[in-house]
């Protein structure tokens, strides 16, 4: 822990979110890879505070579920929603009372706030020995929002006043609450218990605890957010697609920054779970999703899908899908591939055109290039499959496994009917059914003879048009002869 880092971060995650109208709680929406709780879990833990904890109440058991699904995240259950100030003491409770240090409390529904700004406003409570430090910004426009007013002497906030109670002069003020606060600790668990709920709501606001405390002698400060749009709440499908873009901007700026070439940012999505290394390039209409890495020297896209994908140094996929895959180093995917989980393409490996594959090993240069399904595969290295090739893999009940060798050359229209192992050196005629084993080093033809039934088109299908090409085909050939 830093000097600044909070005793503890408390998240309020309780409401339901009516007017995002869904069946799914307003915290647990989607951007760029995370929830929003998880975004905003997510700058909190970059505080490295001593305790988190996130106040859970609608739909507590879904949320702590999608808490707990990655790193565990301590949560108090808030059982009826009476207020901020109400759901605080629930996590203060979760953590034994009062905390002694800074306690940030921080809105579950802001998945812009980043942990630079969080880090800010801790700082500036302990330099200005705060007793509350409110997070504010300047908006261009700030009707609606409760207004700071300051001490025009010292810089303390004296007060925050609604817009409807405001006067003119204040609602001039362009300085907002973002409902993002920074405490004493052992100060803010005495004054939740003063709180009163003597209001239209009948609820316990947070915001009486700054009024009890600066009635007290204590200070009360702000620290002013460097970007307004940080502060954003998100309440409507609206505002969710709004922080998706603005979340979106900022990842490609730090990705483009940090030396990667997006050509178009206006069609790149891309999540805040991705890594990239420098001089990797990423062509329009590409989504990064998931835990997606990108190499130096790959390039990915146009119109690609790369999610929880590793895309090995100068490998290249081109209008492709790829899920859950890893792509060696030099390795060619597309374009029109779809390379489904537990893909693992070898160095300088290819899935070409229209090829699928689905948890298949393909060794260093082996190539599918076109038109060919691999399921439940092991290719050697450097072998060649031959197009329209299918893995047949499922016998309607259990999956099997086909393994083929190194350097083996496989003919088109061939089913490897699995389980079976074609050995190293191979080579398979078109059209074969590989059934069985093949040894190392030799040829399997596995297809019918061949039979040729001369004049059945002239006596099956007398007069149609391909007896009569074939009628005049024969004509021509007995005149040349």
């Amino acid at each position: 822990m830093s000097a600044t880092s909070p005793a503890a971060v408390v998240v309020l995650a309780a409401g339901e979110g009516t007017r995002m109208k869904s069946k799914t709680p307003k915290v647990l929406h989607e951007i760029s890879g995370r929830s929003l709780v998880g975004h905003v879990v997510a700058a909190a833990r970059e505080l490295d505070p001593q305790h988190l904890v996130v106040v859970v109440g609608h739909a507590s058991e879904q949320v702590t579920a999608h808490l707990n699904a990655g790193d565990a995240v301590r949560t108090a259950f808030q059982a009826e929603q009476n207020g901020t100030g109400h759901a605080v003491r629930m996590g203060l409770e979760e953590l034994g009372g009062n905390v002694e240090g800074t306690v940030i409390v921080v809105c579950g529904d802001t998945p812009l706030l980043s942990g630079e700004t969080l880090g800010a406003l801790a700082a500036t409570h302990a330099a200005d020995a705060n007793a509350v430090t409110v997070l504010s910004a300047e908006v261009p426009d700030s009707t609606g929002y409760g207004r700071i007013v300051r001490d025009s002497a010292t810089g303390a906030v004296t007060e925050i006043v609604e817009h409807k109670d405001a006067t003119e002069e204040q609602r001039a003020i362009r300085e907002i609450n973002s409902g993002v606060f920074a405490f004493d600790g052992r100060l803010l668990g005495d004054a939740l218990g003063k709180v009163r709920t003597d209001n239209s709501q009948g609820e316990e606001y947070l915001t009486d605890v700054l009024s009890i405390l600066r009635e007290a002698g204590h200070r009360v400060g702000a620290c002013v957010a460097g970007d307004h749009r940080e502060i954003l709440g998100i309440n409507n499908r609206l505002q969710l697609a709004e922080a998706r873009r603005l979340l979106n901007e900022r990842l490609l700026e730090r990705a483009m920054l940090a030396g990667v070439t997006v050509v178009d940012p206006a069609s790149t999505l891309i999540d805040a779970t991705v890594t990239y290394e420098r001089d990797a390039v990423v062509h329009p209409g590409t989504q990064l999703l998931g835990t997606t890495h990108l190499a130096e020297d790959s390039e990915v896209g146009p119109n690609s899908r790369i999610e929880n994908t590793v895309v090995g140094a100068g490998a290249r996929v081109d209008n492709s899908v790829t899920l859950s895959a890893e792509i060696g180093a030099g390795a060619l995917v597309g374009p029109y591939a779809y390379l489904r989980p537990g893909t693992r393409l070898g160095t300088k490996a290819k899935a070409g055109t229209y090829v699928e594959m689905k948890n298949a090993t393909i060794g260093e240069g082996t190539k599918v290039p076109h038109l060919s399904y691999v399921g439940d595969a092991t290719i050697g290295d450097h072998t060649n499959i031959g197009a329209a090739s299918v893995f047949v893999n499922y016998d309607g009940v259990a999956k099997h496994h086909t393994t083929i060798g190194s350097h083996c050359r496989t003919g088109s229209d061939n089913m490897f009917v699995a389980p079976v192992t074609v050995g190293d050196g191979v080579y398979t005629a078109a059209g074969s059914v590989i059934t069985k084993d093949v040894p190392a080093g030799s040829l399997a033809v596995a297809r019918g003879q061949q039979r040729n039934i001369e004049g059945w088109v002239a006596r099956k299908r007398p007069g149609s048009a391909a007896a009569q090409a074939a009628q005049a085909s024969s004509q021509e050939t007995d005149g040349q002869s």
